[in-house]
């Protein structure tokens, strides 16, 4: 029981960290928007959310059935298990740019505006959720 409460909590925790990275990365993307040759990153956030808590799923026995087949299985607990936070070079992609700069920059300024707010919104989501479990489970510990 108390390894489906940690999981589940330890699933959003971990796509917590994935937003505030590509938060991160975003944000710099807009930051160097005027800097001749600097290329835009980006996150798979998707890849990198199934790399980060492929362990959650190794740790759970009843979710083996749900295990990527692509994922090699972990046999020991200091394994690798994938970005948990930071992003890995897997996951870290170059943007394609929509339209040819002079200078070889590749940021739009306006697209990563966009995908700033979006991942905002998104990191916000992500947050009211895991602090509405928290509740609820501090609601059924207190017995209310």
């Amino acid at each position: 029981m108390l390894n489906r409460i940690t999981n589940q909590l330890d699933f959003n925790a971990e796509a917590l960290k994935l937003r505030s990275e590509r938060q991160r990365v975003l944000a710099s993307n807009i930051a160097n928007a005027d800097t001749p040759g600097y290329q835009a990153r980006d996150i798979n956030f998707r890849e990198a959310l199934r790399d980060a808590t492929s362990h959650i799923l190794q740790r759970d026995p009843s979710n083996a059935a749900r295990q990527p087949a692509d994922r090699p299985a972990l046999t020991h607990a200091g394994h690798v298990t994938g970005p948990s936070g930071t992003a890995g070079s897997a996951s870290l992609l170059y943007r394609l740019p929509t339209q040819a700069a002079f200078d070889s920059n590749t940021v739009d300024v306006d697209r990563e505006t966009a995908n700033l707010a979006e991942n905002t919104l998104k990191y916000e989501a992500t947050l009211r959720f895991l602090n509405g479990q928290i509740k609820s489970m501090n609601l059924a510990i207190n017995g209310q």
